[in-house]
């Protein structure tokens, strides 16, 4: 039996649909390099309650909400995930040869599921986020589950602005809820200040967490009329990895156009509802809301782990298991010292953290 105890696959027949969450886990948050780099993405990172990674926090929440819980990642953080989730075993690793975007991500992920189970539901959680208000959290993403069920459409879950973001997307849902459930009118790309503004002034505008719930079946059908060849071609993806033929897998998907989900699907579909959500969020991008989560002292200063500061304000300080000691500074982050990965240092430049050693 389901979760919720109320889902009836589709045709009318009474059997109850199996709800698989899928945590995609890929990328590497590195625009929160030092702290993010390949080898410690930001999902791993001990963002959560009590120092935890948020792919543990986030598997937790998961399981409460699904009967089966599934990590899609690259091949590349196999080892990644398994060293904080060694719990999650290959039946349940959901692997990309890399990363090409959710439009790929969540194909690949829904043709996996649909050849195990044709009527499943599929709700789809990001690995990187903060979460306050778990019960509420749950109770969202539930009937998100069953709006999917029993109105056959895509279904996300929305958080009424608390302030006008520029750094979020949004979803204009007017209107009185059916069922718990909002008609969604439209997607809408991240706004200048004043739409934030007005936004909120004006209300029936929701941020877009991209947490999603549907029938597989239904976002299959969805790409079939929207992306037609885009789901072939991770058909062939699919046939050339259950031949055995992973080179081929990757040769095909690596071709693969990189796009996301909400520009491939969800602003094209007459089949999309929102259910509001009433619990804290954040997806952490950036220095400045990394310190915002960290509660910042009578200079605004926010210090995780030892640090000695003078003269030093408005600043994020992570010791990372060293002693910090900063005179006279007024920066977005001070951190550890880390090793260069990737070429992440030059997009943390922009966001102007400053690593140890490299003070002016």
């Amino acid at each position: 039996m389901g979760i919720d105890g109320s889902r009836q696959g589709a045709g009318g027949r009474g059997r109850l649909s199996r709800t698989y969450v899928v945590i995609p886990a890929g990328g590497a948050g590195t625009r929160l390099w030092p702290r993010s780099r390949r080898s410690t993405p930001k999902h791993v990172l001990p963002l959560g309650e009590r120092g935890r990674p948020l792919l543990r926090e986030t598997y937790e929440r998961a399981r409460a909400v699904g009967d089966e819980v599934f990590v899609l990642t690259e091949v590349r953080q196999r080892e990644i995930i398994e060293a904080v989730l060694p719990e999650v075993d290959d039946q349940h690793l959901i692997l990309e040869p890399s990363a090409r975007g959710t439009t790929n991500a969540y194909g690949l992920a829904a043709l996996t599921l649909v050849a195990r189970d044709p009527d499943s539901v599929m709700v789809a959680m990001p690995a990187d986020h903060v979460v306050r208000g778990g019960p509420r959290a749950r109770s969202a993403v539930r009937s998100a589950v069953r709006a999917a069920v029993t109105s056959g459409s895509l279904v996300t879950v929305g958080l009424r602005p608390t302030f006008p973001s520029t750094g979020l997307g949004y979803i204009h849902a007017p209107g009185r809820a059916s069922r718990g459930a909002l008609r969604v009118k439209r997607f809408i790309e991240k706004p200048d200040i004043a739409r934030a503004r007005r936004f909120i002034k004006e209300g029936g505008y929701y941020w877009n967490l991209a947490w999603f719930a549907w029938r597989v079946p239904v976002l299959i059908d969805e790409l079939a009329r929207h992306a037609p060849s885009r789901l072939s071609a991770l058909r062939r993806v699919l046939a050339a990895r259950d031949a055995g033929d992973e080179g081929t897998a990757a040769q095909l998907y690596n071709r693969l156009p990189v796009d996301v989900i909400d520009r491939t699907v969800m602003e094209k579909t007459d089949r999309l509802l929102l259910v509001p959500g009433d619990f804290e969020w954040a997806d952490i991008g950036n220095w400045s809301e990394l310190g915002d989560r960290v509660h910042p002292d009578a200079r605004g200063n926010s210090v995780e782990g030892e640090a000695v500061l003078v003269d030093t304000h408005g600043s994020l300080v992570l010791g990372d298991r060293r002693l910090v000691a900063a005179i006279g500074l007024e920066v977005p982050a001070i951190t550890g010292p880390g090793r260069e990965e990737g070429g992440g240092r030059a997009q943390a430049r922009a966001q102007n953290p400053l690593p140890l050693g490299q003070i002016p």
